[in-house]
């Protein structure tokens, strides 16, 4: 039975993949508008492929130098699997291959979204949203298509083992694929975040607040590169941060499976286990595709209705993907199915409670954010310490929600034991498979802003009427709250994957330990053999412990690299802004009637500072997160990293939660005063919350949205580098 489910995995895949081509070719055949309109996207289009291509140049060569050091682990010292560089590659490649067509699927979408509002609303809104859904549906498709095919690769492959152990060795393989995902879409979250908000700094300090001139005017020298910016940074890098997510929290919670089955000697049970979290993603991908024709509204829709409008599809997916949970682990016949299935809603339980938290604080919809606006009323200062306040905030309920989540999808699978380790992080693993069950959708619907924020950016230097830019303007309102929306969902998810990529890293160690030649470890006066010792035998064994020196040590260095990654990240656009606002002042002083409208800015040149701005500064913060762990590991050895992930996990998801909620909350309190609240646009409370937004764009656009990348890269580079960890270490 198992084996014939399984098909429903690769099947699923094939099916989201034709779906984003469906959607996509949807898209194509709409029309693009006015030939003033085709030139602004093809100005974005041109600077973001540009601004891609050498994104991956450097990234290559960041990745060759890693393949090569893997190689001499494996093939030199034997401290690695053999099949890991090989899919240490092919995890970046298709975590590349995600970005590059859901941000092409965006840079054609925008304007045809903007012609789309020139006719409705609800027009409007099925281009961007459904291109939105390539994106998701590309992630989802290609995760699981790399997953199966690994999978079914290492179980021809992977030879001279028998019983549980084969099936742990493919898992545990699987993994390092992860790290290939995870290092790209760190780099393509620094890099696009640090372009994105050069951009997007420079045309509004000098744009709106010096010059006076609207948002997205083409006089503005720095539009065409803030709408780039949108596409490299909220889409593919998006895109990206989100396919690791998904495929780390599959293979964590398979690596899981079969280390819960490894003692039991139980074969079947433990492939149950393996495939499980594979088939509840399948499901989700149809089940997101129902969704998704579900999404439409009506012309004269508020923000709460246009709100409820995507609510309807992603809650009707997460409705019915809890019905199909418990059919699906029925039909696998998984131990415990019942209560294992409890843990998958609970994931989804918690997803939903922490998008609705941050919908809650960071839409104008509600208090917090109309608050944040009126603050305006004594200037920027007060607007940044009331934007900070609300951030701090609102860190509680999610973290709530997380923590109950833990406990409670724990509890369910150990069947109400807490002494059974095993079985209770499985169930964490998968609660976490079951918050990103829905991602086709969830992620259609946050890869809907910037397309839709870059639609109100080509109506306006269109010049296409204020009824039109009326309907852009509530589009790409609902695009901020739908960003911060995704950001929460993919900083909560990060916790869960974080949690179980630990406790997969303690499996990875037994593997280390028996590559090295190691049978048995010692624990006072008993020898246990290495394949037979359990969770709690490697703690006790390694000395883990609030106590150790090791732990607590790695501890502060891991809640110290949350703090230290977004200092770099949010210098590094601070550096770029300040060399795009010296730009654009240099424009409006030099090109005489540039603000008169009769001479055209040189848009190009701001495009490639950013992107050299971007390029130069995104290489040292995503180089620190894969030494750190190497460096603590050849300091501290195993106690160090376990302590170095403790606390970068606990730090960077509390701090993640932090910047995104304050930068959204930031975002839109400017939205609601340029709704014509407070004085509207062009007043002194516009001017002070034009000053939050820019303060907030590298809190939500680039340091925050990045540090859940961190968090799972800290933990996939210490299981791939395990096998060094275990072998030497200076303590």
């Amino acid at each position: 039975m198992e084996t014939n489910l399984f098909w429903m995995v690769p099947a699923a895949s094939l099916i989201a993949l034709f779906m984003a081509w469906y959607f996509y070719r949807g898209m194509m055949k709409e029309s693009e508008g006015t030939d003033q309109m085709k030139k602004i996207a093809g100005y974005v289009r041109k600077g973001a492929m540009s601004y891609l291509k050498q994104q991956y140049r450097i990234v290559g060569i960041v990745f060759l130098v890693l393949v090569v050091l893997f190689s001499i682990m494996a093939y030199g010292f034997n401290l690695q699997n053999p099949w890991v560089p090989v899919a240490f590659l092919t995890g970046g490649f298709f975590s590349g291959l995600a970005g590059f067509l859901g941000m092409k699927t965006a840079t054609y979408a925008s304007a045809r979204t903007a012609n789309a509002a020139r006719n409705s609303l609800n027009a409007g809104l099925r281009v961007a949203f459904r291109s939105g859904a390539v994106m998701g549906l590309v992630v989802v498709g290609l995760g699981l298509l790399d997953i199966s095919f690994w999978y079914i690769l290492l179980q021809w492959l992977v030879t001279g083992l028998s019983g549980t152990e084969k099936l742990c060795m493919i898992t545990t393989t699987m993994l390092t694929f992860g790290m290939g995902a995870s290092t790209q879409a760190l780099f393509a979250r620094v890099g696009g975040g640090i372009y994105t908000k050069a951009a997007d700094v420079g045309a509004d300090l000098v744009g709106k607040v010096e010059a006076g001139i609207p948002e997205d005017d083409p006089r503005n020298p720095a539009t065409i590169a803030d709408n780039v910016g949108d596409n490299v940074g909220d889409v593919a890098g998006m895109g990206a941060d989100l396919y690791e997510s998904y495929c780390g929290s599959i293979l964590a919670t398979s690596a899981l499976g079969a280390a819960a089955y490894l003692l039991k000697g139980d074969v079947d049970m433990q492939m149950r286990a393996v495939i499980a979290p594979q088939l509840i993603a399948a499901v989700g991908i149809i089940l997101s595709i129902l969704g998704i024709f579900c999404v439409r509204t009506k012309e004269d829709a508020t923000m709460k209705d246009l709100l409820n409008s995507l609510s309807l599809g992603t809650n009707l997916s997460s409705v019915l993907i809890v019905g199909a949970t418990f059919l699906i682990l029925w039909l696998l016949g998984l131990e415990n199915w019942a209560l294992i299935s409890c843990s998958v809603v609970v994931g989804l339980v918690v997803g939903v409670v922490i998008g609705r938290a941050t919908e809650y604080y960071t839409s104008q919809s509600y208090k917090p954010t109309k608050k944040l606006a009126e603050s305006g009323t004594t200037g920027p200062a007060t607007v940044i310490i009331s934007g900070v306040g609300l951030g701090m905030i609102s860190t509680a309920i999610p973290v709530i929600a997380v923590v109950v989540g833990i406990i409670l999808s724990y509890w369910f699978a150990s069947g109400f034991d807490f002494t059974n380790v095993a079985m209770g992080l499985y169930g964490i693993g998968i609660a976490a498979v079951g918050m990103l069950s829905t991602l086709g959708i969830t992620l259609a619907t946050d890869a809907y802003g910037p397309i839709a924020d870059n639609a109100g950016g080509n109506a306006e230097m269109s010049g296409l009427g204020e009824a039109v830019r009326h309907r852009t303007d509530a589009l790409d309102s609902l695009g901020n709250t739908t960003a911060a929306t995704g950001k929460g969902f993919a900083i909560g998810s990060a916790a869960l994957t974080g949690l179980a990529l630990l406790a997969s890293y303690i499996e990875e160690i037994r593997i280390g330990l028996q590559r090295l030649g190691e049978t048995t470890i010692q624990i006072g006066t008993n020898v246990i053999p290495v394949h037979e010792a359990t969770f709690s035998d490697f703690m006790a064994f390694y000395e883990v412990n609030l106590m150790s020196p090791k732990v607590l040590s790695g501890m502060f260095i891991g809640a110290m690299m949350a703090f230290l990654f977004c200092g770099l990240t949010m210098n590094a656009v601070g550096r770029a802004a300040a060399h795009m606002v010296d730009e654009v002042r240099r424009q409006f002083r030099e090109i005489k009637g540039i603000l008169t409208g009769e001479a055209e800015p040189d848009y190009a040149r701001c495009v490639q500072i950013s992107t050299k701005g971007a390029q130069k500064e995104m290489v040292f913060p995503s180089l620190l997160a894969i030494v750190a762990p190497i460096i603590t590991g050849l300091v501290f050895g195993v106690p160090g990293v376990i302590g170095l992930l403790v606390g970068g996990l606990s730090a960077g998801f509390v701090l993640a939660v932090f910047m995104a909620n304050a930068g959204g909350a930031w975002d839109n309190a400017k939205k609601y005063v340029e709704e014509g609240n407070f004085g509207g646009k062009g007043s002194e409370v516009h001017k002070a919350t034009v000053v939050g937004d820019t303060v907030g764009d590298p809190f939500k656009d680039t340091s925050g949205p990045s540090l859940n990348i961190l968090i799972k890269l800290m933990s996939m580079v210490s299981i791939v580098m395990a096998g060094l960890t275990v072998a030497w270490s200076l303590f």
